[in-house]
């Protein structure tokens, strides 16, 4: 069975682009190559919400992820919220982001039910994580939440 970590982070830089990295490095996963996908849950996996990335293997490797990435560049709230619902086979994530961290939360969980009513699956449990940063309008900030999928693998 593999686990799915839940991490998070923060970060204030010059750039947009800056910042981003040094939100993924708050979250431990600054060192990867992020490969996105949707937003399904595999029915062997368990959802663990861990907050930083432990070592998931060397620098350069490809990570599976689902990510909610906000970015502003001025001053003001961003907020990423991720959110998943399992069950005993597979679950699903939705992600969303926004100003209103209140906002985001209502998104996530609109779209967790929306999905569900998609599926002819059991869900027995839903969560949302979301991550709220202020910016300060000197350079950009960004907030992060992702669903980290196992470890990294070679990307060559």
């Amino acid at each position: 069975m593999s686990t799915i970590r839940i991490v998070r982070g923060v970060g204030d830089a010059p750039t947009k682009m800056a910042s981003y990295d040094a939100a993924l490095a708050d979250a431990n996963v600054h060192n990867y190559n992020l490969i996105s996908v949707s937003s399904v849950i595999p029915a062997d996996a368990t959802v663990e919400d861990v907050g930083t990335a432990p070592d998931l293997g060397p620098a350069g490797n490809r990570l599976t992820v689902v990510e909610a990435r906000a970015t502003t560049g001025g001053v003001g709230t961003v907020s990423a919220g991720l959110g998943w619902t399992v069950g005993p086979g597979p679950g699903l994530f939705y992600e969303a982001s926004g100003e209103d961290p209140g906002a985001v939360r209502r998104s996530v969980e609109v779209g967790l039910a929306a999905g569900r009513d998609l599926r002819e699956w059991t869900f027995d449990d839903e969560h949302v994580a979301v991550t709220t940063a202020e910016g300060d309008g000197e350079g950009y900030t960004t907030a992060v939440a992702l669903a980290v999928y196992g470890e990294s693998e070679a990307i060559l």
